[in-house]
């Protein structure tokens, strides 16, 4: 049983690594694709700036707050390069191969909240059913039962014996030959009066290990549950937080129209336009991360109850479309 837990806790463990490594690189794909657009629209305001600034409508302090911040959108560039070939690297060594192009989450796609709906029914069946529990249950069990083997060494013992002889002699005074047969049979009781030191030894040693793993189980059971539950939480908050950034998003496009048109009319400054773009870049990149966690997470409460398989990756396969 132990093995088996084992085991099958090993496969849950790979998937969610392989997964996890997987999202990371969607997750950089995203944030170096937001870090671009910010990058190119910052550009394109540094170049407002600059004929504003030729035409005599705008100042150069307007350049230099564009060219700062063009600046900064070149190393955010860099850096998400960067950590993009990181984690696919990391990806490729996983599955000993180069990843190459990888499905994203749909625009659209539409997450489901956990079923059951409320948190406690994923603790309990955690502190049940996790392999984790059951593998360390195997283990106290066993260790249970190495205490009564050693205890049974000041046990009585009782012991089937037989024994059968034969036996031919010559007879006394010529009178031929005497034939003898005996048969025994019985029960041989041994009472260990005293087996020494060492059964004694080996029965405190059985015990303190019994009640270490024991106690190891009850930190199981208590780990397992806050796995759980922050599994479960990761993916009702993210499911939350996914909702409110992308009301975020359509109002920070809004409010990057409204004070680029103002700009234009000459009621908004430039450090207004810069601030809206660097906003839409921000919003972006963490609604990505939002969506790409809460996936993570719906897999790890599965995982968190024992019951995360393959069939739940072809789940979020559906989600996925070709870049």
């Amino acid at each position: 049983m132990q093995t088996e837990a084992t085991f099958a806790q090993a496969g849950q463990d790979l998937i969610l690594r392989v997964s996890q490594a997987y999202f990371d690189i969607l997750v950089a794909i995203e944030n170096l694709r937001a870090v671009q657009a910010n990058k190119t629209a910052i550009a394109q305001q540094l170049e407002q700036a600059k004929k504003n600034f030729e035409v005599g409508t705008a100042t150069i302090t307007d350049t230099y707050e564009s060219q700062s911040r063009y600046d900064l959108a070149t190393a955010q560039e860099i850096a998400a390069e960067n950590e993009l070939e990181v984690k696919r690297y990391a990806l490729r060594v996983l599955i000993g191969k180069d990843p190459g192009e990888l499905n994203r989450l749909q625009p659209k796609a539409v997450m489901d909240p956990p079923q059951p709906a409320t948190m406690e029914p994923w603790v309990e069946a955690a502190e049940r059913d996790s392999f984790l529990v059951q593998a360390q249950e195997a283990a106290a069990e066993a260790a249970g039962k190495t205490v009564d083997i050693n205890r049974a060494g000041h046990y009585p013992t009782v012991d089937a014996v037989a024994s059968y002889s034969a036996n031919n002699a010559p007879g006394q005074f010529g009178l031929g030959e005497i034939d003898t047969t005996t048969r025994q049979v019985g029960l041989q009781i041994n009472i260990p009066i005293f087996q020494g030191g060492a059964v004694n030894s080996r029965t405190r040693e059985a015990i303190a290990r019994r009640d270490a793993e024991r106690a190891s189980l009850d930190n199981v059971r208590r780990t397992a549950a806050l796995n759980a539950r922050q599994a479960y939480l990761g993916v009702v908050n993210g499911l939350a937080e996914v909702r409110a950034l992308q009301a975020a998003l359509v109002s920070s496009l809004s409010s990057l129209e409204s004070n680029r048109l103002g700009y234009e009319v000459g009621v908004r400054i430039n450090i207004d336009v810069l601030n809206a773009e660097n906003q839409v870049y921000v919003t972006r990149r963490d609604l990505a991360r939002a969506r790409y966690n809460t996936l993570q997470n719906q897999l790890r409460l599965k995982a968190a109850v024992g019951t995360l398989s393959e069939a739940d990756l072809e789940r979020i396969n559906i989600l996925l479309e070709a870049p």
